[in-house]
């Protein structure tokens, strides 16, 4: 195992803390000279706030730890390509390199529904990325999740009478 796919794998592990909690199944870790410096996942539903993405929170608890709001050095590895928020940060940290699982059709902003790593947007830096990486484990997890979000859903709406 290369590591690339470790720190995929530690992000799976955030996203597994994530499901386990009835949170949206993403994971993010940011690694630092070879070494895992922030790990976080998806808390907007336990916090009651939009912006506790598994990102937002890494990229917080990095800066921390680096004692600076810039991150030139680090690597960030999640397992949902992120959205506009999350690459806004990514790009204000000023993250190297972004490493994502799985695409997000419905709102991916690196590359599934806009680019906003893409320089001609004027950015000040620039943001590398590959995606896929790990892609299957993490696609498996997030269908696994809103399988049983919805059947949840149905159940509870049977229990009202509502399915009726």
């Amino acid at each position: 195992m290369d590591e690339h796919e470790r720190f995929m794998r530690e992000a799976l592990k955030e996203a597994r803390k994530a499901f386990d909690k009835e949170e949206c199944p993403i994971g993010c870790v940011i690694v630092y000279e070879g070494k895992i410096i922030a790990r976080a996942h998806n808390l907007r539903i336990t916090k009651n706030s939009a912006i506790c993405h598994a990102e937002i929170m890494a990229i917080e608890k990095a800066c921390k730890k680096l004692d600076s709001w810039r991150l030139p050095d680090c690597d960030l590895y999640v397992t949902l390509e992120p959205c506009t928020m999350c690459s806004g940060a990514i790009i204000q940290a000023r993250i190297r390199k972004v490493y994502f699982a799985a695409y997000e059709p419905k709102g991916g902003a690196v590359v599934s529904c806009n680019n906003i790593f893409d320089r001609k947007y004027g950015h000040n830096h620039e943001v590398q990325f590959e995606g896929g990486l790990l892609e299957e484990e993490s696609s498996s997890m997030l269908k696994e999740f809103f399988r049983e979000v919805r059947k949840s859903k149905k159940l509870k709406a049977s229990q009202e009478g509502l399915c009726e």
